[in-house]
């Protein structure tokens, strides 16, 4: 079995590892400013004149870091897959069109699975964009664009095992679907189209007006009615309030079950007393056109647990609470 290391030997490898990555993203950054600029302004360039999709291929790691560009970018606006070099001389190749555009990942530059596919593509006169950590490679010649992706060492202790050269390609791949989603003027209703099915699209596609309480179901009482009458309707719609409206049916307050235990602390007469003399006036309300994410940032800023929603002409339309909002898993 073997023995558990110092935990000091243990930080100080995750340290290393961390800063030499790091290191690696950092000169890719600084070199944007002379060839690899160009370059990668070309390639965005390229991807965007594309008539066909965005077709990532590598193998080994390199493989595992393309699947993730190709998620990146197609969840982003860009179309593209992945396609395994193994499998694509072996029949895959088919899936790619001349109008599509490649990105081929080595860090050699030198696989012969990518070597092979990349032919195959310059004889149908598609294009080609190699990420590589050797400008002098085979695929960098052969590629229409050659983005470097060299990296001074590996982080891996050996220099073998392929670490920082990875991250810096995932990173480049990361540079090239954020550019593209701001040339394609993509917008956070975009983002959510393509993950309808996770809590980010809940939160981005979710309305007030999907969650709220409408109709019936809202608790309001006339301006005119008493403390008892308000706590009959607070009790009969279960949403812990009321909301106090005027004739033209508009908001004049709330009244809560917090309202509430104040108010017999001081003795107060609740089938006298008309709700207005204890409501708290002009409570924040919500339109029904409102993200429901909003509403949940907007009643953790003021610390209230539910809010009237209003139309455009000031009108109560619906009730929220942060319970609807648990309920449609928004929070």
């Amino acid at each position: 079995m073997t023995p558990l290391p110092p935990a000091e030997r243990v930080l100080e490898m995750a340290h290393r590892v961390l800063r030499i990555e790091a290191e690696a993203i950092t000169a890719l950054a600084e070199r944007l400013g002379n060839g690899l600029g160009e370059a990668f302004i070309a390639a965005v360039n390229l991807i965007i004149e594309c008539n066909g999709r965005v077709i990532v291929s590598g193998i080994g790691k390199s493989g595992h870091i393309g699947r993730k560009i190709a998620a990146t970018l197609a969840s982003t606006g860009t179309p593209a897959y992945f396609v395994h070099a193994a499998e694509a001389i072996h029949g895959d190749l088919g899936m790619i069109t001349r109008d599509d555009v490649v990105i081929a990942i080595s860090n050699s530059g030198g696989t012969e699975e990518l070597l092979t596919i990349a032919a195959m593509i310059k004889r149908e006169g598609g294009k080609l964009i190699a990420i590589t950590g050797n400008p002098d490679s085979p695929l960098a010649r052969d590629a229409d664009i050659h983005l470097d992706a060299t990296v001074a060492e590996e982080a891996c202790s050996l220099n073998l095992a392929p670490t920082a050269s990875t991250t810096a390609a995932l990173a480049l791949g990361d540079a090239l679907a954020v550019a593209l989603l701001d040339a394609h003027d993509f917008q956070a209703e975009d983002f959510a189209r393509s993950h309808p099915g996770g809590s980010l699209g809940r939160r981005l596609l979710t309305h007030v007006k999907d969650v709220m309480r409408d109709g019936e179901r809202i608790p309001s009482v006339a301006s005119t009615a008493t403390i008892a009458e308000a706590l009959l309707e607070i009790s009969k719609k279960g949403m812990g309030m009321t909301v106090i409206i005027d004739v033209d049916g508009c908001p004049l307050g709330i009244y809560t079950d917090g309202d509430l235990r104040r108010t017999l602390e001081h003795e107060t007469d609740i089938k006298r007393t008309t709700i207005t003399a204890v409501m708290t006036a002009n409570p924040r309300s919500i339109g029904p056109d409102r993200l429901a994410a909003e509403a949940v940032e907007l009643m953790e800023r003021y610390k209230t647990f539910v809010l009237p929603v209003v139309d455009d002409s000031g009108r109560l339309v619906g009730a929220l609470s942060m319970h609807d909002l648990f309920n449609a898993r928004i929070i």
